[in-house]
């Protein structure tokens, strides 16, 4: 007898599907043209992506080599394509940018809200774009700055290296010599040889 909750029919559900959680991913996103120009590989990676969400964790997400490997995902090369689709698609959206030698990136999908987490790099929350699978905002040049703070950075100006001129600025500089190309005491060719000084 039905509750009033929908029990009996959440008890047919739980029988005429497998158990277990499920990925809610909305068709609206499967029928976007982005999807639909992905490449096999990074739908595949998408499923790994929406694969981890749960209650609250959007933007805590993994898609590095280290968590894919048990699933299957053998090649650095294959993940970085297709992370570099979905970044550019506007599927997922980088929260934490990983670095050496074992912090790996964060993501969040864009279909839902992103969560508001410890650890976020400054700037990802205002960076990031509800649904911008749709709007073709790609979602990777936002600037992150790394939770830990900056390191190594570049000392290249903005507008790239230049090759240094040879000639001041002031303009070439004429040689000055403190001495003469001549003997002070005249030119040897002018001072007679010894033998003539004695005859």
């Amino acid at each position: 007898m039905a509750n009033g909750r929908g029990g009996s029919k959440r008890k047919k559900y739980q029988i005429d599907r497998d158990g277990g959680y499920f990925l809610a991913l909305p068709i609206c996103v499967l029928d976007s043209p982005n999807f639909k120009n992905l490449s096999a590989n990074a739908k595949a990676l998408l499923l790994e992506v929406g694969r981890q969400l749960g209650k609250d964790n959007n933007g805590r997400l993994l898609l590095s080599k280290a968590y894919l490997l048990p699933r299957g995902w053998k090649s650095s090369d294959m993940i970085s394509k297709g992370k570099k689709e979905l970044l550019e698609c506007g599927f997922i959206y980088e929260t934490v940018m990983g670095h050496r030698p074992n912090k790996a990136s964060w993501y969040a999908v864009t279909w839902q809200a992103i969560d508001t987490l410890n650890g976020y790099d400054e700037g990802a929350l205002k960076g990031f774009v509800r649904s911008a699978y749709s709007k073709n905002v790609a979602l990777k040049k936002n600037v992150l700055i790394p939770y830990s703070g900056v390191s190594n950075c570049m000392t290249v100006p903005c507008n790239g290296l230049t090759t240094a001129k040879s000639v001041p600025l002031s303009g070439a500089i004429s040689p000055h010599f403190s001495y003469h190309s001549s003997p002070h005491h005249g030119h040897h060719l002018d001072i007679p040889s010894p033998t003539e000084l004695t005859n």
